[in-house]
């Protein structure tokens, strides 16, 4: 059977079940020694990612404490200059703002405040994803190896796919035997290069396409009802 790759479906698999998914996969899963793998959910998907963006979350939790009171205030502020009360500000409401206004000279320093709290959340964020990064061209061939791929492709590339061409979970498994643990600390002045940042908005993506699903799961459950099968 054909199907569109996507990546929500992508993400889905990696983040939702990849024991699973690996368990009911095929031992050899490629089409004629053609396989394909999204680097952004395997590494999204790796428990070294999951594990070292916890280890932040508990190290840095009084700065995240702190930044999400400040995007409050500025929620607030935000909401002083609705005029029409449809909660953004639409072009007129913006156009009307100038730097002088005393309501928008708050909300810049608040959104100072929030960059340098955040800075070296993200900065750690990005240090993880460069480790498990650099683990997934390895793991990769190591897949390739073991499945006897010849080529592997970037789901991008690929419009349509028969089942089973799809082996970022046994890349996953693969990066979380390799590198079991990250560090979350930065050597002193390391800084990402432009593949990582790429790599971290890949990520981010994932995770949030995730969150939605496991949101939208969870409705249902919450309203007493039983979720479509």
């Amino acid at each position: 059977m054909f199907s569109k790759t996507s990546k929500s479906a992508l993400a889905a698999t990696a983040l939702a079940g990849v024991s699973l998914a690996l368990s009911a996969a095929p031992a050899q899963a490629q089409i004629n020694g053609m396989a394909s793998a999204d680097i952004g959910v395997a590494v999204a998907g790796s428990q070294p990612l999951q594990s070292g963006y916890e280890q932040i979350r508990t190290t840095y939790q009084a700065q995240i404490t702190q930044a999400e009171q400040l995007v409050q205030q500025r929620q607030g502020l935000i909401q002083q200059l609705d005029t029409n009360g449809n909660g953004q500000l639409d072009e007129a409401e913006q156009a009307a703002l100038n730097d002088s206004n005393p309501t928008v000279q708050q909300i810049n320093t608040i959104d100072q405040q929030i960059a340098q709290v955040q800075a070296p959340i993200q900065l750690a964020q990005l240090y993880v994803v460069n480790q498990v990064g650099q683990q997934y061209a390895p793991a990769s061939q190591q897949v390739m190896s073991d499945r006897n791929i010849q080529i592997m492709l970037a789901p991008e590339a690929i419009d349509f796919a028969a089942d089973g061409i799809n082996v970022t979970p046994a890349v996953i498994e693969a990066i979380n035997a390799r590198l079991p643990n990250v560090s979350i600390t930065p050597p002193q002045g390391w800084q990402p290069n432009q593949a990582t940042i790429q790599l971290m908005q890949q990520v981010q993506q994932v995770r949030a396409i995730v969150a939605a699903q496991q949101q939208q799961a969870a409705a249902p459950a919450a309203n007493g009802a039983t979720p479509p099968r």
